[in-house]
């Protein structure tokens, strides 16, 4: 088989024909590091790690850029309520995305470019849109005009015409007044006192985020590149932005391969900091869920789906992890035999790719795992109960091309053996022990049952009082993070 993804731009499942054949070029939007990532990121980076792993394995050579998003509003905010900078913010959350991806086992990008190390990049390509005719300074700022465009909004279907007819008759504010169209949008920011700002030809700022992200995929990989990633609520304005910008520019087809990956619910409910049900990857692993855990949990959904996130679901995924963790233990030592693989193997592998060509169907991939674990996974008991027989059964020609292939197969979905230690969640020896917080978690519940809110509030500051930050979700579902 061929491999076939859903292209958002054209709305249809294409076959995947690189720009050059057996080279793949990626650009996946990165995080704006003003705080740690939350479960939506979790989602959309091991979506996109597994989909660079497959064509790796499927034999091309693969360019992956991702970005870091590392000067905007969001930031300066988180600046001014720390009293720190700008920088400051920056690398911490910086750091902080290495740490979480590499406990997720997600592999680092080739490249990762930051908007305040591209500056060069960015006014050059606002300078090529101003001569152009498709951009316009008005008091410092720079716009890009939507009406010069006439592809604006092709990624999304949406009609500009018709927006504008529903913005009619709204309140404009000082900056609205500024622009030609309603919908045209900043390339450049003019200073502000007390922010960061940058020399331009246009004055002291600072760029917008579209044309940000515009700049580095051509800096990086050219004008036009194989495959452009993200998260479904990126494709509306951000996507359709970047699309417009770059091509008014260079009057070439930004990416061939549009790919946006679903959103995560909690409990049926949209994840938000408002509604009380935002976790964050560093607190839902530090809380005892193994990372191997997550990663099984999300590739069990289409990554175009929605993900709904709930305490049953996950607790199923752990299941199924420790399972498929205990049969890949016996495949840690286990090469890929020399021979040809039997004929059943040889099977299997061919159904799991076919599977992954089906537009990265991983829940049937996983199937295929599970499939070949199973054997393994019983031997792996037998030999925990000290079963003699099992050890020469372990050594049989099938039974080590089994493993050798489960490891192989499921290391293209990221997945990894993971320790007893690992498994039980990280704990340096600070504070409380994680079984201590959960008891504590507990007897909160059974005082809120009671409606013996002063206990309630006692165990909760006592907690807080110990570096322990608890956060409460729908369905009485607790999650706590260490500061």
């Amino acid at each position: 088989m061929t491999l076939k993804l859903t292209n958002t731009l054209t709305r249809r499942v294409e076959e995947f024909r690189p720009i050059e054949p057996g080279r793949v070029s990626i650009y996946c939007c990165g995080v704006t590091v003003y705080d740690l990532c939350h479960l939506g990121h979790a989602r959309s980076y091991i979506a996109w790690d597994v989909l660079r792993r497959y064509l790796s394995w499927s034999g091309y050579s693969v360019t992956f850029v991702q970005n870091y998003t590392d000067i905007d509003d969001k930031i300066l905010n988180r600046a001014a309520e720390e009293g720190s900078s700008m920088e400051t913010v920056s690398e911490r959350n910086i750091e902080a995305f290495v740490a979480d991806m590499t406990r997720l086992n997600i592999l680092p990008a080739d490249r990762m470019p930051r908007a305040t190390r591209s500056l060069d990049a960015i006014r050059t390509l606002i300078s090529e849109l101003e001569a152009k005719g498709a951009a316009y300074s008005a008091d410092g700022d720079v716009y890009f005009a939507v009406m010069k465009h006439a592809g604006y909004g092709k990624l999304s279907g949406r009609d500009l015409d018709q927006q504008q007819d529903n913005a009619a008759g709204r309140v404009a504010s000082e900056e609205e007044a500024r622009k030609q169209h309603p919908f045209d949008f900043a390339l450049w920011k003019g200073a502000k006192p007390g922010e960061p700002s940058f020399p331009s030809p246009w004055g002291q700022g600072r760029p917008g985020w579209h044309i940000e992200c515009s700049a580095m995929v051509r800096e990086e990989l050219g004008d036009t590149i194989d495959i452009h990633l993200g998260g479904a609520d990126l494709v509306f304005p951000h996507h359709d932005n970047e699309i417009a910008q770059s091509e008014a520019a260079t009057g070439k087809e930004l990416a061939h391969y549009w790919l946006h990956n679903g959103m995560v619910n909690v409990g049926g409910q949209k994840m938000s900091k408002s509604l009380g049900n935002f976790t964050t990857i560093r607190a839902l692993l530090d809380s005892g869920v193994s990372p191997m855990t997550l990663r099984l949990f999300t590739l069990q959904a289409h990554y175009r789906k929605p993900l709904d996130f709930t305490a049953d679901a996950l607790e199923a995924a752990a299941t199924g992890w420790k399972g498929l963790n205990a049969a890949l233990a016996l495949s840690a030592d286990a090469t890929t035999p020399a021979t040809e693989l039997p004929a059943p193997l040889a099977e299997a592998r061919q159904r799991f790719a076919a599977a992954m060509d089906d537009d990265l169907n991983t829940s049937a991939g996983l199937a295929v795992l599970f499939e070949l674990a199973k054997p393994l996974r019983a031997l792996a008991n037998r030999l925990e109960r000290g079963d003699t027989n099992a050890q020469a059964e372990a050594s049989t020609p099938e039974l080590i091309a089994q493993a050798a292939l489960l490891q192989e197969l499921a290391g293209v979905l990221g997945l990894q053996h993971e320790t007893a230690e690992v498994q039980a969640g990280s704990h340096n020896g600070a504070g409380p022990s994680d079984a201590a917080i959960e008891a504590q978690i507990e007897a909160r519940k059974a005082a809120k049952a009671a409606r013996d809110f002063a206990t309630a509030d006692r165990i909760r500051d006592e907690l807080k009082a110990q570096g322990i930050e608890l956060i409460d979700k729908p369905g009485g579902l607790t999650d706590w993070l260490r500061s």
